[in-house]
């Protein structure tokens, strides 16, 4: 089974704003079977006792490597947690807290020990996901499927589920009947159609309740029109994956799907760049780094995008804002854009994770700014 726990945007802001010698953040992959949970629960044990011996070289305190070792064992004695996991796992330990995410995006393996926490790979999760429900909408059927970047579509099972439009009909209390209570005509069908709808809808407000993921319907007219008139759902995407979906399998829904996504984020990203653009060329929008990590100092940026991939080694001093390049990484510092980032998480900047040829002005970063300074 899978399970998901994406951070929000206030859990990386908090996660981000907190500094203390002996910060540990770990990243690896994950999986939903039994023998991928085992394998991370073996990897995340490596990763800890690694980080005892950094924190033991960079003599943090004692009592703090305690903590953070007390803290790790609980995650790795924990069987319900790693009966239930996702695509990738996100740990963070200094002692005081201990923070877990479940992540449906596929992360290469790190651990990390510096005064703060390293939260830039969260990022890819909150901008654009890749994973998507699809509903797929028929009048003799209905199913509901997962998909991600690297797994082939999944159905899932929900409790209440209506099977077709004729085992919907008296579920739900409308209008249209005859004075029997008989449904007639093409008005009738339509009424039928509009219960079968309204039972779909209240079997799946549960699970799609905590969900973060893009929904994508399937359908043909007039099923599709009628859904979208009769449920409010904030991530129902607007593009319909069209036809009839029972001519369709699963993986061919979902290789449909992947491309509705492609273009929704296609679409945002280009926006993006415009809006950016646009701003650079006002004098509101800075691409320069030294630029960006003053104002991010001083908590003018409104909004920052940056290359996820891209490092750029060296300081940002803490009062100026002033960069100082270095030729390489160094152990336990992230690098300029990761500190401008999380500078710029704590003033309550919007923050967007690109790839390298999205960034407005072909920079690792680009940033709004509330005001000049």
């Amino acid at each position: 089974m899978e399970y998901k726990d994406i951070p929000t945007k206030a859990d990386v802001e908090r996660i981000a704003a907190l500094r203390q010698p002996g910060c540990v953040s770990i990243y690896l992959p994950t999986g939903t079977t039994p023998a991928e949970a085992d394998r991370a629960r073996i990897e995340l044990k490596n990763h800890l006792a690694s980080a005892a011996r950094a924190l033991e070289e960079l003599k943090v305190d004692r009592a703090r490597i305690r903590a953070v070792h007390t803290e790790g064992e609980r995650i790795l004695d924990d069987r319900d947690f790693w009966r239930y996991q996702s695509r990738s796992l996100a740990v963070f330990l200094d002692g005081d807290m201990a923070q877990t995410f479940r992540l449906p995006n596929r992360l290469g393996t790190s651990c990390e020990i510096s005064d703060r926490f390293y939260v830039k790979p969260l990022l890819r999760a909150l901008t654009f996901p890749q994973s998507a429900l699809i509903l797929a909408l028929a009048g003799n059927s209905v199913r509901l499927l997962h998909i991600t970047p690297d797994r082939p579509a999944e159905r899932i099972d929900v409790p209440g589920m209506p099977h077709d439009v004729a085992s919907a009909v008296g579920l739900a209390s409308v209008s249209g009947r005859s004075p029997d209570g008989r449904i007639q005509g093409s008005e009738g069908q339509k009424v039928r159609m509009l219960e079968y709808v309204q039972a779909i809808d209240r079997a799946l407000r549960p699970l799609l309740a905590n969900s973060s993921e893009p929904l994508i319907l399937a359908a043909a007219e007039p099923l599709a029109g009628i859904f979208r008139g009769a449920v409010e759902y904030p991530r129902l995407v607007a593009e319909t994956i069209s036809g009839n979906p029972e001519d369709k399998t699963d993986e061919e829904l979902a290789a449909a799907a992947r491309g509705v996504l492609d273009r929704l984020y296609a679409s945002k990203v280009g926006a993006l760049r415009e809006a950016y653009e646009a701003r650079i060329a006002a004098g509101t929008a800075l691409v320069d780094l030294s630029d960006i990590a003053r104002a991010a100092t001083f908590g003018a940026v409104e909004s920052l995008v940056f290359d996820i991939d891209r490092r750029v080694p060296g300081w940002v001093d803490d009062e100026t804002g002033v960069i100082t390049f270095a030729d390489e990484d160094v152990p336990g510092d992230y690098g300029v854009v990761d500190e401008i980032l999380r500078r710029a998480l704590g003033s309550k900047a919007t923050v967007y994770a690109l790839r390298a040829e999205d960034v407005p002005g072909g920079g690792a970063a680009a940033a709004a700014v509330r005001y000049p300074v």
